[in-house]
């Protein structure tokens, strides 16, 4: 049965710098510096101000895109260097010495994999695939239909894809190439390799119309098994399992946390659901060692920390153990569904309270709410003023947009797809501040 090689998987070519591959040596590999490429960037600084899961905080401090992501990249990190060491020991030689730089690989797709979501978190990825699919935007879509099938990008916009076209595509003035990551690193942040046309009832994709050359190149390159050329679909990039780990791993456990923090859930409730994870037999050592310390929320994150290593030893075993599946493209679902079962029932648990007291409470719908009025309002006044630009009104608007974005050239596609690019890239408080200042309700001190 075909199956993906490790030695053509882990490369260090950049995308839109395939000329100087192998030119140019540094004391630090190329996936540390990808990583240390993001960290330095204004894309990654501006999740500071971008909502993960509940409002952005005030008196009491939790979780935002930034703080999220690096959590993420750091459970990566460990899941990359746990895996990475057992495979180099496997098979290392016959294979390739960039096992040991998996840690390095999958931290750097870890803090990229949220970079292009919206504002207003997951809301503001369904305000704007609604507002093509049932608001204002859907007179567009079938303008675009007439001419071409990439209406599809826009009724299900996709953080995901948005996040690879963020790092690679060329935006006006800037280098060819985007960020020009590694090969490797671009095909770890890329959960869903496939074209919006197969997202399904879910809404998931890969990448969009407009990157799908980019895509099937670095696929190609890689040896990452194709599986449909029309629509084109692929088999996942390994790596791409590790990262979806950590991101699992972080955003329950450490939503529990934040919910205790905000009294969402009781202190003796958090404790059980933690709890949970291990044998009874383990738990009054646990129990013994929390007693060493007063302080309620030392012994919530000693507990929460536990959990972690916990899943990220249940994570690698589950990957070492279907390594052959995922390189044959076979292995579906995720790693967190197939951990042993203790593990498995808790992890749901803690889902479910996530649900009903955590992801429907008053000042998480209150976000969605008014992230839904204010992506939608920016969408009709920029996409009507790009696409009826003589009006004085979109002059003084199209003033507004900033020169990378291709909103003056190009076909219908390539203007929508910018004005989504520039609303995806704000940050909660620039897209409050500018739905303020367009409405009349917010303006400059005189």
């Amino acid at each position: 049965m075909q199956a993906m090689e490790w030695n053509k998987l882990l490369s260090d070519k950049r995308f839109g710098m395939e000329a100087y591959h192998d030119k140019t040596r540094h004391e630090r590999t190329d996936f540390q510096r990808d990583y240390d490429r993001l960290i330095f960037s204004a894309p990654f600084r501006r999740l500071q101000n971008k909502t993960q899961v509940f409002p952005l905080p005030g008196s009491i401090f939790v979780h935002n895109r930034l703080t999220h992501s690096l959590e993420v990249a750091c459970v990566g990190r460990s899941l990359g260097d746990i895996v990475g060491r057992a495979l180099y020991k496997l098979h290392g030689e016959e294979q390739s010495s960039a096992f040991l730089e998996m840690g390095a690989i999958v931290s750097a797709a870890c803090l990229a994999h949220d970079l292009g979501n919206p504002p207003f978190g997951h809301s503001g990825e369904n305000a704007i695939a609604t507002y093509f699919s049932e608001g204002n935007g859907m007179a567009l879509m079938k303008s675009l239909e007439d001419k071409d099938l990439r209406s599809s990008d826009f009724t299900h916009f996709e953080g995901n894809a948005n996040s690879l076209r963020l790092l690679t595509h060329q935006f006006k003035g800037r280098r060819k190439g985007g960020f020009a990551m590694t090969y490797s690193t671009l095909a770890s942040i890329v959960k869903y390799p496939y074209a919006s046309l197969l997202s399904g009832p879910k809404g998931k994709f890969g990448f969009f119309a407009s990157e799908e050359e980019g895509f099937k190149q670095i696929a190609e390159d890689l040896g990452i098994l194709c599986l449909s050329e029309e629509p084109l679909k692929f088999a996942r990039y390994p790596l791409v399992y590790l990262v979806e780990a950590a991101d699992d791993i972080c955003y329950q456990v450490m939503d529990i946390e934040d919910a205790y923090k905000l009294k969402l859930i009781s202190t003796k409730d958090c404790m059980d659901l933690f709890l949970n994870f291990f044998p009874p037999e383990k738990r009054p050592r646990m129990l013994q060692i929390m007693d060493m310390v007063d302080d309620v929320n030392e012994k919530i994150a000693y507990l929460r920390s536990s959990v972690i290593g916990l899943l990220i030893a249940e994570c690698c075993n589950v990957f070492l153990d279907k390594e052959q599946a995922i390189l044959e493209g076979n292995f579906g679902g995720s790693l967190i569904q197939d951990i042993g079962e203790r593990a498995r029932l808790a992890y749901k648990e803690c889902g479910k309270v996530a649900c009903a007291n955590i992801y429907r409470s008053k000042d998480v719908l209150d976000v969605e709410l008014a992230g839904y009025r204010i992506i939608t309002f920016l969408l009709d006044c920029l996409l009507d003023a790009v696409n009826s630009p003589e009006k004085s009104y979109s002059k003084l608007l199209m003033e507004r947009i900033p020169d990378q974005y291709e909103i003056k050239s190009g076909d219908d596609y390539t203007k929508i797809l910018s004005i989504v690019d520039y609303i995806s890239g704000m940050t909660d408080v620039y897209a409050l501040d500018l739905y303020k200042k367009i409405t009349g309700m917010n303006l400059p001190s005189l």
